[in-house]
């Protein structure tokens, strides 16, 4: 007979039912060596324990976990047990402020750079695309990428794209400072000699005086410049959402916080809803609302939340409730005025009336005492800790500023943006302030909501391993040391804080983020040992194996037979 647990056991369950036990066990085989640790070791992380050797799964969630001669001895002839050889496996990763809807419209209709570390590499991508593409289309590269990560430490040339792709538009963003155009790219957009352009756009002259193709302007400025590139067909969007939340697995990510932003219409969720409806979703997506007009920001959040109440889905896909942009005045603006502040006070009241989540995007202390003196208001009327409210970026945050949200019960939602422009920072700010972005374990004495995450796909890569790589030591793309070491967390608490600590912004700490009996069966089986190779090959890590809620929804090398497609 097939072992069995009693019925009323707390996690209930038998493998006698192979309907609900196809993917019952998960247990790692104890016969790997690893010359690191110099002993046979269990590699299943527990958070508050000893690492644990085998895991059961149920119904999508955690039935058991422990020792594998144990957990073995639950397996009936219907189990299917995935021997791990000895790897490292990790709660599946949640990237807690990801433009990953945005990211997904366009993602098969694009060129990426985001692991290639030759500009040679760069451009030849370029020219693979313009061979698939029709003549006369336009080759993107929207972002995740900086030229530091070019061996030859430069970005590409107007000349180096002609050669590449002499058929094709080519539109090359970095970050969100500049783009870089074709020769004709100009006239297809229709922004040459437009008088309004002009205006919102720099153009890069070589030391002859001549343009280089490279056009320089603020964030809204780049965002629209964007918005004039002809736009993917639906079922282009389609493929690229899946695709793009696929990649994702393949990193080991399992969920998603997205915080709306730029380039984003409220049409744009289509896409994402009907991949949802199919049963399609790989990664549980939460997402929440920008403002989508200028000055009618608390109207447009009443019309659209007549029917999408805060917390409305499922499991999958969550409404998370407003932000980044929750209004206009207070986005990307270091100095609001009063009547802009109140406009933000006025969002926020009715925000709380409707027990909604709020995400704020801000990106410099100097100037953050404007937001939270708005918070401030709203807390003192009625106390916003129960709603989980965040600030993202923020990475010089001050010890006051972190001791202002801690006592407001605001989160921190943090990303490795100086991965890529720490260098910047280290210029305009100097060393002793360098030290100290962002203060990840001051925030962390002070039990402050942390959530990891990226900011992908515009402003930096998708990779959360290169993301827990930085957060340990602290180091550009350029390998330049910044952070001091009194602000380097462990190990554990940098997985804690891109699990649990994402987790905690939608509410999910207790049911996700861990390995743990009852939770979600959300996991990673890792291709390097996180716990233990140096920390600078951390960010070459990737998943072998992710499961999501007990299915697997990518599978490679070993274990590629496993992957369950989607029909």
């Amino acid at each position: 007979m097939s072992p069995e647990l009693a019925d009323d056991d707390p996690k209930k369950w038998t493998y006698s039912d192979h309907a609900r036990a196809k993917h019952a066990i998960l247990h790692t085989y104890l016969g790997a060596w690893f010359p690191i640790l110099g002993r046979w070791h269990p590699k299943l992380v527990v958070y508050d324990g000893a690492p644990a050797q085998a895991l059961a799964v149920r119904d999508g969630r955690i039935a058991a976990i422990g020792d594998s001669p144990g957990i073995s001895a639950l397996a009936g002839p219907s189990t299917r047990v995935i021997d791990l050889s000895g790897r490292t496996v990790i709660p599946g990763l949640i990237d807690s402020h990801i433009h990953a809807i945005r990211a997904g419209l366009s993602y098969t209709t694009e060129v990426h750079w985001f692991d290639v570390r030759t500009l040679k590499e760069a451009l030849a991508r370029i020219r693979a695309a313009a061979k698939t593409a029709p003549r006369g289309s336009w080759l993107v590269v929207a972002g995740g990428w900086t030229d530091r990560q070019f061996r030859e430490d430069r970005p590409p040339t107007q000349a180096e794209l002609a050669a590449a792709a002499p058929d094709h538009h080519v539109y090359i963003q970095l970050l969100y400072i500049k783009v870089l155009l074709d020769a004709g790219g100009a006239d297809a957009l229709g922004i040459a000699g437009n008088s309004e352009w002009a205006a919102r756009l720099t153009i890069e002259r070589d030391r002859d005086g001549k343009p280089t193709g490279w056009l320089s302007g603020d964030n809204r400025a780049i965002s629209d410049l964007f918005n004039l590139l002809p736009r993917p067909t639906f079922a282009q969007k389609l493929e690229g959402t899946r695709a793009f939340f696929r990649t994702l697995n393949a990193m080991g990510i399992t969920g998603v916080s997205d915080p709306g932003g730029y380039n984003l219409e409220i049409p744009d969720y289509q896409p994402l809803f009907q991949v949802w409806r199919e049963h399609g979703l790989t990664l549980r997506v939460r997402y929440s609302l920008s403002a989508p007009r200028r000055d009618r920001e608390l109207e447009d959040f009443k019309e659209l939340t007549q029917v999408l109440p805060m917390g409305f889905g499922d499991d999958w896909l969550r409404f998370n409730g407003i932000g980044e942009n929750v209004t206009w005045g207070l986005y990307n603006n270091d100095n609001p005025s009063d009547a802009q502040k109140e406009q933000l006070y006025e969002v926020l009241r009715w925000a709380v009336s409707r027990g909604m989540t709020a995400t704020f995007h801000w990106h410099n202390d100097r100037p953050v005492h404007h937001l939270l003196e708005v918070l401030a208001r709203v807390n003192a009327e009625t106390p916003i800790a129960k709603l989980r409210w965040s600030v993202a970026h923020l990475n010089d945050a001050s010890p006051e500023t972190l001791k202002r949200l801690k006592a407001m019960g605001v989160g921190w939602l943090v990303q490795n943006a100086f991965y890529f422009r720490g260098e910047a920072f280290l210029g305009q700010r100097g060393a002793d302030a360098a030290r100290l972005v962002p203060p990840l374990a001051s925030a962390l004495r002070l039990k402050l909501p942390v959530g990891g995450g990226t900011d992908a796909h515009r402003v930096m890569a998708p990779n959360p391993f290169v993301s827990l790589q930085w957060m340990l030591d602290g180091k550009t793309i350029s390998a330049v040391a910044m952070r001091a070491p009194e602000e380097l967390p462990t190990r554990i608490e940098a997985l804690r804080l891109y699990t649990q600590g994402s987790a905690w912004f939608s509410f999910e700490e207790s049911s996700r983020g861990a390995l743990a009996v009852g939770q979600l069966a959300d996991l990673a089986v890792l291709s390097r040992d996180y716990l233990g190779v140096p920390i600078e090959q951390i960010g070459g890590t990737v998943s072998l194996l992710t499961m999501v809620g007990g299915r697997i929804v990518y599978a490679d090398g070993p274990y590629a037979a496993l992957e369950e497609k989607q029909h």
